[in-house]
């Protein structure tokens, strides 16, 4: 089968240099295992962070990727519950371990140190494969793992979302941001969001949610203190001084919950503020074992689409990562695999 290996991290523009496309064997699946051709898969800013070196215990070479959509082709064993033909996907956080409040020492991403899913076949552990949803076609599929499972715990594990809240969701467009509005549109709260790109903008308002500002304006947050009064919740993966901001928005007793940092950590932060306000300030980051059956659930239920911007062909990938870097994507990004 072919793989696609990251050998060097660099610079965006080293990239095809440092991708190689090679043969292996297929893998073969333990009692306990499903071995699945892989047709889509679908990137995330982790695997670009991890080209570039920007990630914390990188072990090269690694085939990237933590998402995909396939079909099981042959499975072990102890497998019943699956059939040959079944057209699934996989949960791509492993080991998370017993307690729902937080992963253990174990647990990892696919993608990394494992390699992921930037290849033809993959044998998981039926643990972590489920059925697509049947609304899903397999590409739509491929674009939900991790960027539903990581919203899903943020908005309702974390901040509890309900009907009525009023929801801040910062730097709408990326995939996990993109999943937090759905969700919280389909749970009937109110939402509000920044982005830096007002075509961005546009394309959130044309699905429902209608009060965006520009973060590129220097008191964006007195634009959404205006809109709305006060937030109840915030979703947040930009972090930075993006956070201070945060704590003027929400409301007294209000909560924040951060899923990551793309903008570093915070320069000085306004302690005063956070215990003044009495406001929740929570991490979060992927999702239990549980997190991700409730996901896929509420994804059924709620008919939830995720949006596609751009499918590239597995040849392309090193393309795909170079238009994901131009931060211009409303949506995920598609490698077609088979």
């Amino acid at each position: 089968m072919k793989a696609l290996f990251l050998l060097r991290t660099g610079n965006i523009e080293e990239l095809k240099n440092n991708l190689e496309l090679r043969n292996i064997d297929i893998p073969e699946c333990s009692e306990d295992e499903v071995l699945i051709k892989i047709s889509f898969a679908a990137l995330n800013h982790r695997d670009l962070w991890i080209t570039k070196g920007l990630y914390a215990g990188i072990k090269l070479p690694v085939v990237l990727g933590s998402d995909c959509s396939g079909i099981i082709e042959s499975k072990g064993a102890n497998c019943n519950e699956f059939s040959l033909g079944d057209e699934v996907i996989v949960n791509p956080g492993f080991n998370w371990g017993d307690d729902e409040n937080f992963q253990c020492r174990d647990f990892k991403i696919l993608g990394l140190p494992d390699n992921g899913t930037l290849r033809e076949y993959i044998a998981v552990n039926k643990k972590n494969v489920f059925k697509k949803p049947s609304h899903l076609s397999l590409e739509q599929s491929a674009a939900l793992p991790l960027a539903g499972l990581t919203a899903y715990r943020a908005l309702f594990r974390r901040a509890g979302a309900k009907k009525n809240n009023s929801v801040l969701i910062t730097g709408i467009g990326g995939g996990v941001s993109q999943m937090a509005m759905i969700f919280a549109l389909a749970t009937g709260c109110d939402i509000y969001f920044t982005s830096g790109d007002d075509d961005k903008i546009a394309e959130a308002q044309k699905m429902g949610a209608r009060n965006g500002v520009n973060y590129n304006s220097p008191d964006w947050e007195k634009e959404i203190l205006k809109l709305s009064g006060g937030i109840d919740i915030v979703i947040d993966g930009t972090g930075g001084d993006i956070l201070n901001k945060c704590l003027d928005v929400v409301k007294p007793g209000g909560t924040i919950v951060n899923y990551g940092a793309t903008l570093g950590n915070i320069r000085e932060f306004a302690t005063r503020k956070l215990f003044w306000k009495q406001i929740n300030l929570l991490g979060s980051t992927m999702g239990s074992d549980k997190d991700f059956a409730e996901m896929i659930d509420f994804v059924i239920k709620n008919n939830i689409q995720p949006v596609i911007k751009d499918m590239f062909k597995f040849k392309e990938t090193a393309d795909a990562f170079m238009q994901m870097e131009k931060r211009k994507q409303f949506g995920k990004i598609i490698i077609k695999i088979a």
